[in-house]
């Protein structure tokens, strides 16, 4: 294998950020060059701490040469023109979650991607976890038998609480579906195969919200995609699962994923972290018993997706957090806001493999056997 380190650019320098340049420094096969933001102060105090990594505009960032990966941590609705803009300029694109904001959007990302002979790919990473690895395992092993249904559930009251800028999460392309959605239905799809068809019932519960974080305190937001969606998806795999997406929920007592057997439910940890404790109740059994990992990077690993794409370049094997993954996972949120609107059930036209399971194993620096 080529063992140079792949050199990477951030653009966004926003909240998500700082965990993916300080990940960044501790992966191998990565190096941080450069990052950029529209406010140019932002760049510059994002990497004032990192020796070596200069803050520039987006236009000196894509102009790098020896950039081989543009991590785009834009706002939802500025995914597409960053990631085609990168792709212009002959760089592999690592997304935050979404891929994109429209079916539309992805298809033409991906057709640019395969003309130019460049990667494209994105969030969420966190099905590298060691704990919904070890769930990967069980699956894989037969430990639950075979896997007929599921059940995944987010609810919060929305972000407006406690992020600085919440105006994105109610524009089109947020909402609980397009923000929280992907770390959910990606690690179904790690589980449980592509999403065949689905259904769902969408609604604005509040047409307005109103800030309480800071700076913004008292501010109003004009609610413009649902906040609360319930969703059924039917997989090819057989599997039928219950999903709730939801911005409008005080407090539930509700599991995060679970997966059911034919022989034993399996209870997943949240999707939006990397660790977590991962249980096992089998036939016959009344009490959940609590298993081992087999994996590590139960840490904050945000970015092991962007070192496992450079580790593609390098290598020529598939990456993980693939386009047709994230494309997938996209094409399954428009679905259940569609199939609310038309009162049916959509039939999905993408699909994808399940990602390639990680070896136990694995180096703490390394993302490659």
């Amino acid at each position: 294998m080529d063992a140079r380190p792949v050199k990477i650019g951030i653009v966004g320098c926003g909240n998500v950020s700082g965990i993916y340049f300080a990940n960044a420094r501790k992966l191998e096969i990565l190096e941080l060059a450069a990052c950029a933001d529209l406010v140019i102060e932002r760049a510059e105090e994002k990497a004032r701490p990192f020796e070596g990594v200069r803050a520039c505009t987006v236009a000196e960032l894509l102009g790098d040469p020896e950039i081989e990966i543009v991590v785009n941590l834009t706002i939802p609705l500025a995914h597409a023109e960053v990631a085609m803009a990168a792709v212009a300029a002959g760089k592999s694109v690592y997304n935050e979650k979404p891929l994109t904001v429209t079916r539309e959007q992805g298809r033409a990302l991906l057709a640019a991607a395969e003309k130019q002979g460049v990667l494209v790919g994105g969030a969420p990473d966190t099905f590298f976890g060691g704990s919904h690895q070890t769930c990967r395992k069980l699956v894989d092993d037969g430990a639950i038998g075979r896997p007929v249904a599921a059940t995944a559930f987010m609810t919060c009251r929305g972000h407006e609480r406690w992020h600085p800028d919440p105006e994105f999460f109610y524009q089109h392309g947020g909402g609980p579906m397009f923000d929280m959605g992907p770390y959910y239905l990606t690690a179904l799809v790690n589980l449980c195969g592509p999403v065949r068809r689905v259904t769902s019932s969408a609604r604005i519960s509040f047409a307005q919200r109103t800030i309480t974080s800071q700076p913004k305190h008292g501010s109003k937001i004009d609610v413009e995609t649902p906040t609360h969606i319930a969703a059924v998806l039917d997989f090819h795999s057989g599997v039928v699962a219950t999903v709730i997406m939801s911005f409008d929920v005080w407090s539930a007592n509700l599991p995060r994923i679970e997966v059911y057997g034919s022989e034993a439910s399996l209870g997943v940890p949240d999707p939006n972290g990397f660790g977590g404790t991962v249980r096992i109740c089998r036939a016959g059994d009344r009490a959940w018993e609590e298993v081992p990992l087999t994996h590590g990077y139960t840490e904050n690993g945000r970015g092991l997706g962007v070192a496992d794409m450079a580790y593609a370049l390098r290598t020529g094997r598939r990456h993980r957090a693939s386009e047709e993954l994230t494309y997938h996972v996209l094409d399954v949120m428009q679905a259940c806001l569609d199939a609310s609107e038309a009162g049916a059930h959509v039939e999905l036209t993408s699909t994808c493999a399940r990602p390639a399971a990680l070896p136990p194993g694995l180096a703490r620096a390394a993302l490659h056997e």
